[in-house]
């Protein structure tokens, strides 16, 4: 990765891979998906876009992800949390805008509202807020439950890795700690939201029933029909991009 520097960051014990760039305000985050790193097709077109036009960004690992230190089935909400509002705190300045794909843009809803003064913008991707309860749990057949709460942890298969997705009965109850869909969410700046029509992972309906509980004066919801949960065809990462150069003006 060219752009930037990537460092090892302590958070909680364990080295967090951080790659950052100082540039123009504000600063871009980029807050990865379930089980993703920051060397995916998104966040890498997102960090080739700010290096072209001098913006300030920021991308890591969470506790368990990419590069960084930790075992992915040792993670939690909490955990990814206190990773985010770490790097926030210790490695950004200024406003900032949180793009958060997939559990990212959960991740991004929590930490602006944890950071109120520092988060100026919200562009979400797929955002799969609440998804341990929502989509996970309720997901789950009666003999998966029973599982999960007498061994800790089922594996499911995954279609975008060989290795199967752990889901533990941590991450499921931790997750309990920080839902937000129950009610309204406020934010005083401009929020973007990408969603794909054939999203499999993040249906349309769950996202749509999210960006209704979401209170912000500039709210844009970008509806991609034929678009999987992915969004990193060309045409995807177009409006993608169309997005952020709004958000950094």
């Amino acid at each position: 990765m060219p752009f930037g520097q990537i460092e090892a960051f302590a958070v909680e014990g364990a080295h967090l891979a951080v790659e950052s760039a100082n540039g123009a305000s504000p600063t871009f985050v980029w807050l990865g998906g379930f089980k993703s790193d920051m060397a995916g097709t998104k966040a890498e077109r997102l960090a080739r876009w700010a290096e072209a036009r001098g913006q300030g960004f920021v991308r890591f690992d969470y506790f368990g992800h990419g590069r960084s230190e930790g075992r992915f089935e040792d993670g939690t909400i909490s955990r990814w949390l206190g990773d985010t509002l770490a790097v926030i705190d210790q490695r950004t300045s200024g406003p900032l805008v949180l793009v958060g794909s997939s559990m990212g843009g959960w991740l991004a809803l929590l930490a602006a509202r944890a950071r109120p003064d520092r988060v100026a913008g919200l562009l979400l991707i797929a955002p799969a807020a609440d998804f341990t309860e929502r989509l996970m749990w309720a997901g789950m057949s009666d003999a998966e439950r029973v599982t999960i709460l007498a061994d800790g942890r089922i594996e499911e298969p995954s279609q975008y890795s060989p290795e199967p997705n752990v889901i533990t009965r941590a991450l499921i109850e931790d997750g309990r700690k920080h839902l937000l869909m129950d009610t309204p969410y406020l934010f005083a700046g401009p929020v973007r939201i990408l969603q794909g029509g054939a999203d499999p992972d993040v249906p349309l309906a769950h996202v749509e029933a999210l960006a209704g509980l979401i209170r912000s004066q500039d709210l844009t919801f970008d509806l991609i029909p034929d678009g999987d949960h992915r969004l990193s065809r060309p045409d995807d990462l177009e409006r993608l991009l169309a997005h952020a150069e709004a958000l950094a003006r």
